[in-house]
């Protein structure tokens, strides 16, 4: 698979070859953005959660949207490749590592105050280059079969001692994973985060390729936990039934790496400056129609002020940890350096 940080050496020659010219955005500062109906969109989000949702703002506007769907990560490192190149003119992302990631490579053009202070600081880019979507906390999901409440850890150091041995299921290559390992790194410093990975990596954990294959895996019993991000379990608890939910969910203690509350976010790429299509449709991700689609079909919390979070879910307030900024996350050649070094990449 091509990785985000392979792709970050072919960035650097792309500006290199481009040194001295205006960059796309400057080139369109004094032109208001236009429409021409359509626009192209890069997603690293599964096109099941987010497909009814540009199909209503299709309906709704009357704009194409011509969406090319991939992992975060490899869609991260597609945009990175291509430069200047790509046709995406919005980047639709899991995760806040990657799009920190483009940023820092100055893919993001500068949203418009209307877009970019939508959502409170905390949630949301520190200088405008991306705008927070919606919310979802990292958990442990667990049989419930098998486990009580009260054997599951609040600490993801704990997950990695000799017990849980072959017994924890991990999404390596899934951008959510990687960003919570990211923020491993941040909090806890590289050396910790190392030592975390080894110690993941010699515990024999069960390898998936997405949190919805952990969560079957628990819900199945052939899993006894995994880490997830909370709202597949409440997808799933929709369609079969609270009551027929084997798996249960854990959150790790305030503050613990473990207990990190991500967000998905957009940005409008900078040749997608001049185009007033790209712009509304990630004005729209942050309007109250798209954040209730999001609370009612997809079960993420939102992250505009005034619109409530599903039933059951704890209060988003209780589970941020006010030591990490969501901006530090953009880090991930490392982390994906480290996954790979210990062979879980």
């Amino acid at each position: 698979m091509t990785t985000l940080f392979a792709s970050i050496a072919a960035v650097a020659v792309l500006a290199g070859c481009s040194a001295g010219q205006p960059a796309p955005a400057e080139q369109n500062t004094s032109d208001a953005p236009e429409s021409d109906g359509a626009f192209t969109l890069y997603s690293g989000r599964n096109e099941a959660l987010i497909q009814p949702l540009i199909d209503q703002f299709e309906q709704e506007t009357g704009i194409e949207v011509e969406v090319r769907y991939g992992n975060t990560a490899e869609m991260g490192a597609l945009l990175l490749e291509e430069g200047d190149r790509t046709p995406a003119q919005v980047f639709l992302s899991q995760d806040a590592g990657a799009l920190g990631a483009l940023a820092k490579a100055d893919m993001f053009m500068t949203l418009p105050d209307d877009i970019a202070d939508a959502v409170p600081a905390g949630f949301t880019s520190t200088d405008g280059s991306w705008v927070g979507v919606t919310g979802r906390a990292r958990v442990v999901v667990y049989d419930s079969e098998k486990l009580a409440a009260s054997d599951i850890p609040d600490t993801v150091d704990a997950l990695v001692e000799p017990e849980w041995a072959s017994r924890l299921g991990v999404a390596p290559t899934n951008a959510s994973f990687q960003s919570f390992v990211t923020a491993y790194r941040v909090l806890e410093g590289d050396a910790a985060a190392d030592e975390w990975v080894a110690a993941l990596s010699e515990n024999d954990p069960q390898i998936f390729e997405n949190n919805n294959a952990i969560l079957t895996a628990v819900n199945d019993g052939a899993l006894d936990a995994g880490l997830i991000n909370h709202y597949y379990w409440y997808q799933l608890a929709a369609e079969v039934g609270v009551d027929n939910m084997r798996a249960q969910l854990a959150y790790p203690k305030a503050g613990d790496p473990g207990s990190i509350v991500n967000v998905t976010g957009a940005g409008v790429l900078q040749n997608g400056a001049s185009d007033a299509d790209a712009l509304e449709f990630v004005r729209y991700l942050v309007s109250q129609q798209a954040q209730q689609y999001f609370v009612e079909q997809t079960f993420e919390y939102p992250l505009l002020p005034g619109v409530d979070a599903p039933e059951g879910l704890p209060a988003l307030e209780s589970l941020i940890n006010p030591e990490l900024d969501l901006s530090d996350l953009e880090s991930l050649a490392d982390t994906q350096a480290l996954l790979s070094k210990y062979s879980l990449l």
